[in-house]
C-alpha cells in the first residue's frame, strides 16, 4: 500500500541522493527493478554496479545517477523504515513508486501534487486526512484540500 503525507514530516530525508550516496549497496544496482528504473528514468544502462552507460554523459559512477532513481532505489532497498521525499523525483517516477507500494509498504512525503494519473488502478492512503483513496480523482481531491489549508 502506498502511504502519502503532504508537507513537512519530521525526521523524513528530505534530499535523499545525498543518504542514498552513503548507504547504497552494489547489489541494489544490478537488481532487476533497478535495472529497469535506471533504463526508464534516466534513459542509462546498468554496465555493473558501480559503472552505469549514460548517453549523455557516457560511462558514469553509481553516484551520478538522477536524483529520482536513487530515491526511487532507496524506496525499494532501504529497510531502516525512513520516510523519503518524494517531490525528489520528477513526475516520471510517478509509476515507479507505485510498483514499488505494490511489493512492500511504502510511506513518502510529498511537497507538491504528484502525477500518479498513469498508475492503473491507484490506491493510496493520505496521512494528513486518514482516507483511503481509490483512483487519481480521488487522490487529486484529497490533495487539493491539503493544499488549499
Amino acid at each position: 500500500m502506498l502511504n502519502i503525507v503532504f508537507g513537512e514530516v519530521e525526521g523524513s530525508i528530505y534530499h535523499p541522493p545525498v543518504y542514498f550516496d552513503n548507504t547504497y549497496m552494489d547489489e541494489w544496482i544490478t537488481d532487476e527493478l533497478s535495472v529497469k528504473m535506471i533504463k526508464d528514468v534516466d534513459k542509462s544502462e546498468v554496465i555493473g554496479p558501480r559503472v552505469i552507460d549514460s548517453p549523455v554523459l557516457g560511462s558514469i559512477s553509481t553516484k551520478e545517477l538522477s536524483g529520482g532513481v536513487k530515491t526511487l532505489i532507496l524506496m525499494m532497498f532501504d529497510d531502516s523504515g525512513k520516510i523519503f521525499n518524494a517531490s525528489a523525483c520528477g513526475d516520471n517516477c510517478a509509476k515507479w513508486i507505485y510498483e514499488i507500494s505494490k511489493r512492500h509498504d511504502l510511506t513518502i512525503n510529498l511537497h507538491h501534487i504528484m502525477d500518479f494519473s498513469k498508475c492503473d488502478d491507484f490506491e493510496a492512503y493520505i496521512i494528513n486526512t486518514e482516507k483511503k483513496v481509490t483512483g487519481y480523482r480521488e487522490y487529486l481531491e484529497e490533495a487539493m484540500e491539503i493544499e488549499d489549508k
